[in-house]
């Protein structure tokens, strides 16, 4: 097996990425790698850690020769091996070769978010792992604005590195305790609770329940888990705020948009009276489900996400759902992202709808 089939071997195992140490294993010379690096078939995504084009489903993955593999392969799924021990698995090489580039866009397209996630960790040595929002985006964890930075903590016995050229990477020294480190796909990160209590400190209350609710919805974390929650934030800052928020999760919901339409009415007074309503004709046939509910006047809203509702299959769907639930003395609101930016929106249209008789 030539040096690049190695390489290619490995990379496919980690989300396309691979680090010099491994590099180096497979047969290549530093001189090769910077070539590569140079010559724009390789990305540096962070110190001692690159992407070849092949890897990340590109056109190339070394230089063109006879012994190069001629049919690349992507980045494996999330279901796909975590990488295992072999003379290749130095994660950890501390050898740069420059401070230029960083986390982005590779040679064969945008750099998968698991790749940058891994690369960043593995340049900060052993003990480094992933937290904060980059956590929850691995455990598969909704709520939070997308944001290309990554946060990776170091070990508190250990000196924060002083000098980090890449803007998209954010170091951070976060206290652990046993159990609070797992793996997800073979990158260490906090713990799904670790997780998601430390973000619900530093967030706003919409944010913070939808990714409450998010994790619910998951069974990512059970109710029993937001007791444990409460006792883990005691004592902490935004732990009075972040209380409220744990009361208020609700794993019912199916998106932030369902949490943020339920948030919206609950503020402007006119909560749901209950949340994934299913309707059923006189024979028990389901004619639909809301994402709330108010049972009494026979009224349903619906959030309306753009993925979900927007192919030609999805609104022929929606629109003879409604169909039935009209026909059967139901009504239906209907509310958007853009919706739940307007404070008084929501609630407005709800109570017009409660106080019209029917």
């Amino acid at each position: 097996m030539t040096p690049f089939e190695l390489i290619h071997q490995v990379a496919a195992q980690q989300d396309g990425m691979i680090t010099l140490a491994q590099a180096q294993a497979a047969g290549l010379g530093r001189d090769q790698i910077r070539q590569l690096w140079r010559s724009g078939r390789w990305t540096r995504l962070a110190r001692g850690c690159f992407a070849p084009a092949g890897g990340l489903g590109g056109p190339a993955f070394g230089p063109s020769s006879p012994s190069s593999p001629s049919s690349p392969s992507g980045p494996s799924s999330p279901s796909g091996p975590a990488f295992g021990p072999s003379r290749l698995s130095g994660l950890n090489g501390p050898v740069s070769l420059g401070d230029s580039g960083g986390l982005g866009v590779g040679p064969g397209g945008p750099v998968p978010t698991r790749a940058r996630v891994r690369a960043a960790v593995a340049s900060l040595g052993p003990g480094a792992f992933a937290v904060l929002d980059t956590a929850l985006e691995l455990h598969g964890i909704a709520g939070l604005r997308r944001s290309s930075t990554v946060h990776v903590s170091v070990p508190v016995d250990r000196p924060r590195p002083q000098r980090n050229s890449d803007p998209a990477l954010t170091v951070h020294q976060l206290t652990t305790a046993p159990g609070d480190i797992v793996r997800v796909a073979g990158i260490p990160v906090t713990s799904v609770l670790r997780s998601v209590t430390d973000v619900i400190l530093r967030q706003d209350r919409y944010p913070a329940v939808s990714v409450l609710d998010s994790a619910l919805n998951r069974g990512l974390l059970t109710p029993d888990d937001l007791f444990t929650a409460g006792a883990l934030i005691r004592g902490r800052r935004g732990a009075v705020a972040a209380r409220g928020y744990l009361r208020e999760a609700d794993g019912r919901a199916q998106s932030p948009l369902e949490t943020r339409s339920r948030l919206r009415c609950a503020d402007g007074g006119v909560p749901p009276d209950t949340l994934q309503l299913q309707v059923r004709d006189r024979d028990g046939h389901l004619l639909g489900i809301g994402d709330l509910g108010w049972r009494a006047a026979r009224l349903i809203a619906e959030a309306d996400g753009v993925g979900p509702h927007s192919s030609p299959e999805a609104l022929l769907t929606d629109r003879r759902r409604q169909n039935r639930l009209v026909n059967a003395g139901w009504r239906v609101l209907r509310f958007t992202w853009s919706d739940t930016l307007n404070p008084d929106y929501i609630p407005w249209e709800v109570r017009q709808a409660l106080s019209t008789p029917h």
